[in-house]
């Protein structure tokens, strides 16, 4: 599109303005109808929405058969409260857009605006603007609902920003991207007895100690290693402030990571034993559940080797990330079901971490990042 400048400048002001509003998962009524708004002046063939609740779906067609290529963003935000003071800080009371979504989906609708000047010479490329990433609720969601089931797309992408890597540089990796994510929550259910007598209950303290002794002996926390695994305690409650009394009840929560989507079922089950066998000895009952699951993005070779192509072709660094990255994105779900790659984009090497209060979305790497996206598209519908 003629000017990328101009190009910038709009969407440098929809990503502010989208910094303005942020919304928590599952609740982005008002960030979908912003995106819609902007894509009605790029209009595609098909745009569908309450995609997964509130998502959205713009396909551009090609005017001959071929492969459908599916981007995808995210539209949520955190429950973070913002510290930064410049003029586009989070007009929401404890809430802001501390993972860059905000950029995110800014990058996807200037796909949105090369597409719309120029459609795919073949097949079809779908922009899917997802809820509910934070959560790990929203693939599912998306993957669920009928308008995207009839979709079967041929590739799939999506991208991150990464702090702490140059600014612009492309960051890929063959295999597992991310890691797979789930987080498990014990409850132990016991008997309330007076604390003087407290042979009279069955208090879950020993068992929730055991718990987290022998949970620890798995840790495998170097991601060079084959069988790499990080077990994090999270929350623990048990009994209440009375002191007269020996707790009956109790839960502790971990989140649990693996570096592939089928190690990760072998340490899940490995664990249920675990805590079930703990309560046992201990006269406990024990219920188990898993919350906020992300399976790992097993990236496809194929796909891989077209954002290496596109970055080459558009004279962009490229780094060859050799361990996954310790966080989940549930993006996972998309390259289990089909070829497909997520990829990192350079932040800069000083800007704040991911989920820090003081981040903001770096804007110069906007056009790098549309770039990037509308050359993958190219050469997939461009190939005989």
């Amino acid at each position: 599109m003629g000017n990328s400048n101009h190009r910038l400048d709009s969407l440098t002001v929809l990503r502010r303005e989208l910094h303005q509003y942020p919304e928590l998962s599952g609740e982005e009524y008002e960030t979908s109808q912003r995106i819609k708004i902007f894509l009605e002046n790029y209009p595609p063939d098909e745009l569908l929405s309450g995609i997964g609740t509130t998502g959205l779906l713009a396909i551009y067609n090609g005017t001959k058969k071929g492969k459908t290529v599916l981007f995808r963003t995210e539209l949520d935000a955190l429950a973070i409260s913002e510290t930064n003071t410049f003029e586009h800080q989070s007009q929401r009371e404890g809430v802001s857009h501390k993972c860059g979504h905000d950029g995110h989906m800014a990058i996807m609708c200037g796909l949105a605006v090369e597409l719309s000047h120029i459609r795919p010479r073949k097949g079809k490329v779908a922009l899917l603007f997802q809820p509910a990433e934070e959560d790990g609720s929203g693939a599912k969601k998306v993957f669920n609902d009928p308008n995207f089931q009839s979709l079967q797309p041929d590739y799939v992408f999506a991208l991150h920003n990464l702090p702490g890597f140059a600014l612009g540089q492309i960051v890929v990796k063959e295999k597992t991207f991310s890691c797979s994510v789930n987080s498990i929550i014990i409850k132990l259910i016991g008997k309330t007895a007076h604390a003087g007598e407290p042979e009279n209950g069955i208090n879950p303290s020993l068992a929730i100690a055991d718990i987290i002794n022998e949970f620890n002996k798995l840790i495998q926390a170097d991601i060079k290693n084959n069988n790499f695994c990080m077990i994090t305690p999270i929350h623990i409650r048990m009994g209440r402030k009375a002191y007269g009394v020996s707790a009956g009840a109790g839960e502790i929560h971990f989140t649990v990571r693996s570096d592939s989507n089928s190690k990760m079922k072998i340490i899940e089950a490995k664990l249920e034993n675990l805590a079930q066998k703990i309560a046992d000895k201990n006269q406990l009952k024990c219920q188990i559940n898993w919350v906020q699951e992300f399976q790992a993005n097993e990236n496809n070779k194929l796909a891989v080797n077209h954002v290496r192509k596109a970055a080459r072709l558009l004279d962009l660094a490229v780094v060859e990330k050799k361990t996954p990255f310790n966080w989940g994105e549930d993006f996972g779900l998309f390259t289990q079901n089909y070829p497909g790659a997520m990829f990192g984009i350079g932040a800069g090497e000083d800007t704040p971490a991911l989920h820090n209060p003081d981040y903001d979305f770096p804007d110069e790497i906007i056009n790098t990042a549309v770039s990037l996206f509308h050359q993958i598209s190219k050469q997939i519908s461009n190939a005989h």
